[in-house]
């Protein structure tokens, strides 16, 4: 295992634990008794911020592999 591979284990781990519990939550929204419209609209946020859950993570894993990991170097 090299370098770079241990470094995004964590990333990995939090970023599905956010996203299974946002998917959790969703599906929860769902079977609440309540107008539709207002369970897509309550749903929406969650699924909304695990796509952005595994954007953040696209990222962090392409700063690791191209050796940035300390983004306060920069300032």
């Amino acid at each position: 295992m090299d370098v770079h591979t241990k470094k995004m284990i964590a990333p990995i781990i939090i970023a599905s634990i956010l996203v299974l519990y946002y998917i959790g939550f969703f599906i929860l929204c769902m079977y609440i008794p309540i107008p539709l419209i207002l369970k897509f609209l309550l749903g929406l946020v969650p699924l909304l911020l695990a796509g952005v859950s595994v954007y953040v993570l696209a990222e962090r894993i392409k700063e690791i592999r191209s050796g940035e990991e300390d983004d306060l170097s920069k300032y």
